[in-house]
């Protein structure tokens, strides 16, 4: 789960990187993450207040593997922010945090705050975002009720969008049935994941949403991972983004089933 959550930590903490100078998110992006602990570091010891260079530490700590002294960034964040939107940056970040360690129960704590705060300001589309960022990091842990519960919250939440228009009422029909794919298959219930996979591309097809065709092979592949089919899975897997974290770990699992420890060693 840890490995997992690796992708995901980036698109929840991506926000954190907006240090008044953009070399810490360099090195990072480089791989030097000890150095770019050490800018986001100068950065807090000169503005102890500010959520940025916190939250930017944290995200560099949680991917050295240092989960603790990644928290205690966190944690100051949230305590030093003074706007609503500095303040989901942080809960969100820190909600990531507890998810790099499987533990889904603490970040809801987190994430259910900054959901709240979505709503407080009638952000559906946010809060609906928020929900379903929930959701994955509870589907990651195991805890398949809860990513249930917190997916379709999303669902509904973003739905409540005034005048909503039709594409984004797609959007989240779409998320939702791919949800709903990966927790029933994660149950052993594959006919029923096959059903919502095929209610997805349905959906898909409609054209209104084109920027999430690069999630279906993910969900081909998840479903077909899971119920045993490595092959297709291996198939799905490769035509999907190449350079997320959770896709390569994925294909590398997918490689382990089919016998091959080289090629799943590299990705």
């Amino acid at each position: 789960n840890r490995i997992l959550a690796t992708g995901f930590l980036f698109a929840a903490g991506c926000v954190a990187f907006q240090s008044p100078t953009l070399t810490g998110p360099q090195l990072v992006r480089q791989g030097k993450l000890a150095e770019a602990l050490a800018v986001f570091r100068q950065d807090v010891e000169a503005e102890p207040k500010s959520v940025a260079a916190n939250n930017g530490a944290g995200v560099v700590l949680d991917l050295m593997g240092r989960y603790p002294e990644a928290r205690q960034y966190f944690t100051q964040a949230i305590k030093v922010a003074s706007t609503p939107l500095d303040k989901v940056a942080a809960l969100r970040a820190m909600a990531v945090a507890w998810g790099f360690v499987g533990d889904c129960k603490n970040a809801e704590k987190y994430d259910s705050a900054a959901y709240q705060l979505y709503l407080n300001g009638a952000d559906f589309y946010n809060a609906g975002e928020v929900a379903d960022e929930l959701g994955r990091l509870c589907i990651d842990a195991g805890d398949l009720n809860r990513a249930l519960e917190w997916y379709e919250r999303g669902h509904d939440t973003g739905l409540n969008e005034p005048n909503i228009p039709p594409g984004r009422r797609d959007l989240w029909n779409f998320r939702w049935n791919h949800a709903q794919a990966r927790l029933a298959v994660r149950r052993g219930k594959i006919p029923e994941a096959r059903k919502f996979v095929a209610a997805a591309k349905t959906i898909l097809d409609k054209g209104t949403n084109p920027d999430q065709q690069a999630y279906f092979p993910y969900l081909t592949g998840y479903v077909a991972f899971y119920s045993g089919e490595y092959t297709e899975a291996l198939r799905d897997l490769q035509q999907a983004t190449s350079t997320d974290p959770f896709i390569q770990c994925l294909i590398a699992q997918t490689y382990e089933k089919l016998g091959d420890k080289e090629k799943a060693l590299d990705y």
